[in-house]
């Protein structure tokens, strides 16, 4: 499969998926009361700064698009998954709310972050009626309200170790993969799982898409890591250098800051050394740094091994081949992404 084909197959199913499942994310965010719809809406791109209706961007949509894909690689239909999908984004949605909140990144989606144009409060409320109304979502069906349930459990321990990471200088790099697969990797694992069940997969075929989206988180957030440090804000959306300036245990860091070079010790002097924000100049010092002394060599190779035991567990779930197609263009462009 040539990468050209695979971009053309991951972009028509993320299309199509939105589609699929925007109905479902409006119907619930409706359900929430003023003014904590109207943030909720400015957050999905719904609703302009003024409160006035926009065309609505909410994210690429990977999430749900996973539950989707996994659906059919079962041999379901892509409407049994939708409420399923529906669910997992409306819990991403509600963890990059809080997120930004915690880590005081000020733009989301190339636009000011909820809490930066509504305050703390309203952060805090709307990012919670999410959760609540994914929960809701689910209610329906036990065991995929337990599948999400443990992916959120796992997601606030991978939070919580991130955030006591920044006041930590001993981090390694095996607690540094862990953070992230509470962090980032439960999530798109539970989504995966969740499509196996949409479908009545058996459970040997349901655990392998839960491996399979275990690793693809994992190479998700090296990738994202890397474009934390050395990517572009007009095409993320988010500012980059934000985790630098904050000192942030990521995982390019961790790796280069493990390492026994010049440049690893000059590292550590620029980044352990003081409590508060790094400046400019510090911080491209910083990304200097962390590529000569291997960090970034580290996070491209690790992500291309996740991407390959993500390919392994996929095809112990012995997937139909279109959806086993789609599942592979999915892991190739996460590995690949620039956005």
């Amino acid at each position: 499969m040539t990468a050209v084909s695979a971009e053309q197959d991951v972009w028509g199913l993320l299309s199509q998926v939105r589609q699929l499942t925007e109905p479902a994310l409006r119907k619930a965010v409706r359900r929430l009361p003023e003014p904590t719809r109207a943030v909720a809406e400015y957050h999905f791109g719904w609703r302009d700064q003024g409160g006035n209706p926009a065309p609505g961007d909410w994210g690429k949509g990977i999430r749900g698009a996973l539950v989707v894909a996994s659906a059919r690689a079962m041999g379901a239909d892509p409407e049994q998954a939708v409420p399923a999908a529906a669910g997992v984004e409306l819990v991403h949605n509600f963890s990059l709310v809080h997120d930004d909140l915690m880590d005081r990144d000020a733009l989301r989606r190339k636009r000011p972050a909820v809490w930066s144009l509504f305050g703390d409060a309203q952060a805090v409320l709307t990012g919670d009626a999410l959760l609540v109304v994914a929960m809701e979502v689910l209610a329906e069906d036990r065991t995929m309200l337990g599948e999400l349930c443990d992916a959120l459990l796992a997601l606030v321990a991978g939070q919580s170790a991130d955030l006591a990471f920044e006041q930590r200088t001993d981090v390694d790099l095996d607690e540094c993969l862990a953070m992230a697969a509470g962090k980032t990797a439960a999530l798109l694992s539970s989504a995966c799982a969740l499509g196996g069940l949409a479908a009545r997969a058996t459970p040997r075929q349901t655990n392998a898409l839960r491996r399979f989206g275990h690793h693809m988180g994992l190479a998700f957030q090296l990738v994202d890591d890397l474009l934390g440090i050395w990517g572009r804000s007009s095409v993320s959306g988010k500012p980059v250098g934000a985790d630098l300036r904050r000192r942030k245990k990521s995982l390019p860091v961790v790796a280069a800051l493990r390492a026994d070079v010049p440049e690893a010790w000059r590292l550590a002097e620029v980044y352990l050394s003081g409590t508060g924000p790094l400046g400019e100049a510090e911080i491209r010092e910083a990304a200097r740094l962390v590529d000569r002394a291997g960090g970034r060599a580290w996070a491209e190779q690790e992500a291309q091994r996740q991407r390959d035991r993500a390919l392994a567990a996929l095809a112990a779930a012995d997937p139909e081949p279109e959806g086993a197609r789609t599942l592979t263009s999915l892991a190739e462009v996460i590995t690949q992404r620039h956005w």
